[in-house]
């Protein structure tokens, strides 16, 4: 991991196991936890990956990222780069290999996914960030990334609805949203 952490955060997360079941992500200094997805999130997760061509584009599911001059190992739901760029091997796949990041958001995820996320996904120059929300039933696309550290974001914003088609320009790809699935029961929640 190329970031300076003078509390030895990254050094214990390296070694970590987590229980099985567990995802383990490093946000900035912060270990956080969450259980396994539930199954509408694993499905969307697999459409949007069968949507994106295999033959251009490699399509990891839950690979580590490494964002230089971050104390973070973001572990996105899908992350897309063209093929052959990223590592042979190893675990962490550097951020400025990625062309794209997904996260499909969950009850407990919602804060994360839209605010750390989106500014860590920002500081590591990913060109596109592409939020998926089963609560809102809506597409979240963010590109053109900007700044630094705790003030970087992206300067665009584009947000559909889930049923029409999410135009990612950067792989050349419309993707159909008409079988994406939404969580029930849970409290939808506004844009942070």
């Amino acid at each position: 991991m190329a970031a300076v952490d003078e509390r030895g955060m990254t050094k214990f997360f390296e070694g970590f196991e987590p229980p099985e079941g567990i995802k383990v992500e490093l946000l900035r200094g912060e270990i956080v936890m969450t259980a396994a997805p539930d199954l509408v999130h694993n499905r969307i997760v697999t459409d949007v990956q069968d949507q994106i061509p295999r033959k251009r584009w490699e399509r990891l599911q839950t690979t580590d990222l490494d964002i230089i001059d971050e104390a973070s190992e973001p572990i996105p739901d899908l992350v897309v780069s063209e093929r052959g760029v990223a590592p042979s091997s190893g675990n962490l796949v550097p951020s400025q290999w990625v062309t794209l990041v997904v996260e499909v958001v969950s009850k407990t995820s919602v804060d994360r996914d839209y605010g750390i996320k989106r500014s860590i996904y920002a500081a590591g120059e990913i060109p596109a960030y592409l939020i998926i929300d089963p609560i809102m039933a809506h597409f979240v696309l963010l590109s053109d990334p900007v700044g630094e550290g705790d003030q970087a974001d992206y300067r665009g914003q584009w947000i559909t609805k889930f049923g029409d088609p999410v135009l990612l320009e950067l792989l050349g790809v419309e993707l159909d949203t008409s079988e994406f699935g939404t969580l029930t029961g849970v409290r939808r929640h506004r844009l942070p």
